[in-house]
């Protein structure tokens, strides 16, 4: 066998055949898995780029394999409220964790407006990454619409709101988390529950203001001018709040579809004189770490986890990247409330 190469010289893949005592053919085979090497060569070519500190040229490898080795994080919202928004921070951290795991490199992309779905569809289809995994949430979003024309694994975070069948996605039972929050808040005596919404074209959004109306009529309550829309962020909860004061003054329960609505809830209560949880129940949604137990008091909310919904939406990106037959599907994740003071 040839000797090392010198310390400060990058091996190549000459050095590991040499090494190795193979030829050049038989060495690249061996590391690109090809089934037409024997075992024993394969351990001698293995054993050598081991022992020499070998690694492939991933450019060299992507003209082989039309692989890029990178997947692209889509997030189909404005980029201020992505910024803002502590469940997005959750996905971003998420997401390049999961993808780190399995050895790819995550490309972040923000789809501000309908105009950047043109230039991101050029993007997606110039090869380079080899999937998608995209957050776009809202009816009437053209995005998933032009992600069918692409012939590139695409996995959804949430149904999305457009392009519903044939698609692989991954989601929270939005509804059944609505009525464990309302139930919560019935069984602790509140009769005049009102509700703050997110968007209602997001599907999300609608399934918890469906939840919310589920939980009051099962118990036999009006839920008519008892809900205020919302945007998730916090200045549309507090708004909502203070409407939803005026119209029902007798108001003694509040669920929001988020926890920075909630937070904004309670501003509004304490403005109006209002005790949390004493006057008015709140609960909000999302279970977000770094705000629910810190707010005053601290947030009952439906606990949803951002990052096992991240860990489905990789494993199935895997899958498809590795050619499985992975049948479209959107799987469902359960829900469930994490309890504390405010309600």
């Amino acid at each position: 066998m040839q000797g090392r190469p010198q310390p400060d010289e990058r091996p190549t893949l000459e050095d590991v055949a040499a090494y190795a005592g193979v030829s050049r053919s038989t060495a690249s085979r061996a590391l690109n898995d090809d089934a037409y090497v024997s075992s024993r060569s394969r351990a001698k070519v293995l054993d050598a780029a081991r022992d020499l500190g070998y690694s492939p040229n991933q450019a060299a490898r992507s003209l082989v394999t039309k692989r890029t080795g990178a997947v692209a994080l889509v997030l189909s919202e404005p980029e201020s409220k992505v910024l803002d928004d502590p469940y997005f921070a959750t996905i971003m951290h998420g997401t390049y964790r999961e993808l780190a795991a399995t050895g790819v490199q995550m490309l972040l992309m923000f789809v501000d407006s309908r105009d950047d779905v043109p230039r991101t569809i050029r993007f997606l289809e110039g090869g380079h990454v080899d999937g998608a995994l995209v957050f776009a949430p809202h009816q009437g979003d053209p995005l998933p619409t032009a992600l069918r024309l692409l012939r590139l694994p695409v996995v959804y975070g949430g149904r999305p709101g457009t392009a519903r069948r044939g698609v692989h996605a991954v989601d929270f039972d939005n509804r059944a988390g609505a009525r464990l929050a309302v139930r919560h808040l019935l069984d602790t005596g509140r009769r005049r529950i009102g509700t703050i919404t997110g968007m209602l074209d997001h599907p999300a959004a609608a399934a918890r203001l469906a939840g919310w109306q589920d939980a009051l009529e099962e118990a036999g309550l009006d839920p008519s001018g008892l809900s205020e829309p919302g945007d998730f962020m916090m200045p549309s909860g507090e708004a909502a709040t203070a409407a939803l004061l005026a119209r029902a003054p007798d108001l003694d329960g509040v669920f929001a579809a988020s926890d920075p609505m909630a937070a904004g809830a309670m501003r509004a209560l304490r403005a109006a004189g209002r005790t949390v949880p004493e006057d008015v129940g709140v609960i909000g949604f999302d279970d977000n770490p770094t705000l629910a137990p810190a707010m005053n008091p601290p947030l009952t909310s439906v606990h949803q986890d951002p990052r096992e919904q991240i860990r489905q939406m990789v494993r199935r990106m895997m899958a498809l990247l590795a050619g499985e037959a992975v049948r479209p599907e959107t799987t469902v994740l359960p829900v469930t409330l994490a309890i504390r003071d405010s309600a």
